[in-house]
């Protein structure tokens, strides 16, 4: 059935047997296609019937669906015309593993973040209200996502506007499942049918017309809301100002269609509340949701996921360490927002669960709640991605740097993530931590320096400290001795006289073949290790500008307000008179692809670096068009152009910008 459908519109004239064969066809296309790319499977599973269910009765993409975070709109995007490419899929220069406008008509609202599509979807139905719009609005929002505060926030407004808005509650736990039998089908029938809400609406109207008019209507109110709350757990949403329906089996599809109908011409806030299992259809994702709610690739048939390097990652010698140091430190604590797995924390769930804390969606909050147990003389370690952290800005500057409490933040994922795109690139926290006092920031460049750091900083009470790291493997481990670590000063890696290169974190490891490479072509370079970012190692900087007059940065940051920038003010402020090469990512999102091959696009592996250095700042006959001098005067300009440079470097050049502003499409 798969086959014969491009568009939403061609499945309306199927049967109910032509849809059940319909989901199976997309179960089976979606397990076959993840197993080769990677991506959100589980999840994806659990909403077949649902999916299929709202493209049957409502207009997409008139009508609006907002799927909330959007890692499970894989159904959805094949059911609105991206079949075709659905093999693409997080693939550099594919289509995304989330919704986005730019992709499609039937996107109306791009995610990637949790607990947002409420808030959008009630900006959208208002919006269309107010241009006279007849579109049907959709939030689907999973019940992981009701652990965010913004979702209430959502919910508190659009109860308090009664704009015309559907959300339905995609509940994936087991907890209420006693609710779908009989009694909630035959509850949830008789208060979707037509019959019901046309006597309600006439008794309502008839009831206005009476002296007593509004005591009457809270008698008839209070009626429903016990007759429903007595036996459905919907009276939290009906106080909010929603009109609840459910719970029902998300996997039951005449059931779905029966229910969705008359609830679609409803007007106000509505809630439809189903239930449904991750990776439905598939007993290894059924089995275990949570290994299959993101995954690599892997064999399809034994669910098998495909032999990695064997190499260590960061994240899996942080949960190490973690657990390491929590047999000696009583006071650390450890704390995360719904990524105990991602963050390499279960090991230390498991073995001291009264010290770990998973506060769900709500990284704001984990952030104050790591504040008050610092106030309180515990020694908490918050591990969030850096994507995710900044949605708890506020909170990072407003209760622990201001007041100097000693909380260790983990920074998963600093950088480029590779297939999760955009949304998920950890490309700012060092430009959005920067400007925090009191802050202490420093970035690993491998599994020693990790642990060294996280010691440090947890037995060390010396106010807030971020340690950022990246995704993937550590490229080496190289088992130095204790006594080779001093905090706050950089590293000198190796000796040279021609120029500095300063790299901090993921670079360092793609600079040392820089340096060798630089060598064969009779470049003698200097490789220092700039591990902390915040405060700088000033003493060390000062000699680096007083020997050399050429240094280049490298990170793996945002170029504006990084590491290089750092590095380039103070270098202004003590009048350096060389040239400096800021070498990071683009001023631009950067789209989803492999991270091996991201960094190669925004020349952040090694013959990238090689290149930008021999073209710009290593041969004094190139072009120094990218490269800053800074003047006695410590005024700032660029170099003229070389008459020497070449067409290749022109063409280089041009190659350059195009790729750059490409780099969020």
């Amino acid at each position: 059935m798969l086959n014969n459908v491009n568009s939403p519109a061609d499945i309306k004239g199927f049967s109910i047997d032509e849809l059940l064969v319909l989901a199976e066809d997309i179960r089976q296309e979606v397990i076959s296609t993840v197993s080769k790319t990677g991506g959100h499977l589980a999840s994806n599973l659990g909403v077949v019937e649902l999916t299929i269910a709202l493209h049957f009765l409502y207009d997409c993409p008139t009508d609006q669906m907002v799927w909330d975070v959007a890692h499970q709109a894989y159904v959805h995007k094949l059911l609105t015309g991206r079949r075709d490419r659905f093999d693409t899929i997080r693939q550099y220069g594919g289509i995304s593993g989330f919704t986005k406008r730019t992709e499609s008509d039937a996107d109306p609202f791009g995610a990637g973040h949790a607990s947002t599509s409420i808030s959008s979807a009630l900006g959208l139905a208002e919006a269309n209200a107010r241009l006279g719009l007849d579109k049907k609005v959709i939030a689907i929002i999973g019940d992981g996502s009701l652990t965010g505060g913004l979702s209430y926030e959502g919910l508190n407004n659009a109860g308090a506007q009664q704009q015309d808005l559907l959300v339905i509650l995609n509940d994936n736990e087991m907890s209420i499942s006693k609710n779908v039998g009989a009694i909630s089908r035959y509850l949830t029938g008789m208060l979707t049918d037509q019959s019901y809400n046309k006597l309600r609406d006439d008794i309502w109207r008839y009831v206005g017309r009476l002296k007593r008019a509004e005591g009457i209507k809270a008698t008839v109110r209070n009626f429903e809301k016990q007759f429903k709350g007595l036996l459905v757990p919907g009276v939290f949403f009906e106080r909010l100002g929603f009109r609840y329906f459910g719970p029902i089996d998300g996997h039951d599809l005449p059931l779905l269609l029966k229910t969705l109908e008359p609830i679609k011409d409803l007007h106000g806030p509505r809630l439809l509340h189903v239930l449904t299992k991750k990776g439905k259809g598939y007993e290894p994702a059924e089995k275990d949701a949570t290994k299959y709610h993101g995954v690599g690739s892997f064999n399809k048939i034994t669910g098998q996921s495909k032999k990695s390097t064997g190499l260590p990652s960061y994240t899996a010698v942080f949960g190490k360490k973690m657990a390491d140091l929590a047999k000696k430190n009583k006071e650390l604590l450890a704390i995360t927002a719904a990524m105990a797995p991602g963050t390499g924390l279960n090991e230390f769930a498991d073995k001291y669960p009264d010290r770990f804390y998973d506060v769900g969606i709500a990284e704001g909050h984990a952030v104050c709640y790591a504040a008050g147990l610092a106030a309180g003389g515990a020694r908490p370690v918050v591990a969030i991605y850096s994507t995710f952290l900044q949605r708890a800005y506020d909170q990072i500057i407003h209760d622990v740097a201001l007041q100097k409490l000693p909380v260790v933040f983990c920074i998963d994922r600093a950088g480029l993530v590779g297939e999760d795109g955009p949304t998920h690139h950890g490309t700012f926290d060092i430009s959005y931590l920067r400007p925090v006092p009191n802050i202490t920031i420093a970035s690993p460049s491998d599994g020693d320096e990790l642990e060294w750091m996280l010691e440090y900083a947890t037995e060390n009470r010396i106010g807030p400290v971020a340690i950022r790291y990246p995704r993937g493997t550590i490229p080496y481990k190289i088992g130095r001795k204790r006594d080779q670590f001093e905090w706050g000063r950089w590293e000198v890696l190796s000796g040279g006289n021609d120029l500095a290169i300063i790299a901090t974190g993921s670079m360092v490891n793609p600079c040392r073949k820089v340096v060798e490479k630089l060598r064969e072509d009779g470049v003698d370079a200097s490789l220092i290790n700039g591990r902390f970012i915040k405060p700088l190692d000033k003493d060390a900087l000062k000699e680096i500008s007083d020997r050399f007059d050429k240094i280049v940065t490298v990170e793996e940051n945002s170029i504006n307000g990084g590491f290089g920038s750092a590095i380039f003010d103070y270098l202004d402020s003590i009048e350096f008179t060389g040239k400096v090469l800021r070498l990071g990512i683009p001023d631009t999102f950067i789209q989803h692809g492999s991270r091996s091959l991201l960094l190669k696009e925004v020349g952040l592996d090694d013959a990238g670096i090689y290149r930008r250095i021999n073209n710009t700042i290593a041969k004094p006959k190139r072009s120094l068009l990218s490269v800053f001098h800074i003047g006695r005067n410590g005024k700032k300009h660029t170099s003229d152009v070389s008459e020497s440079k070449t067409s290749e470097t022109k063409e280089e050049s041009s190659q350059e910008a195009v790729k750059n502003s490409n780099g969020g499409q």
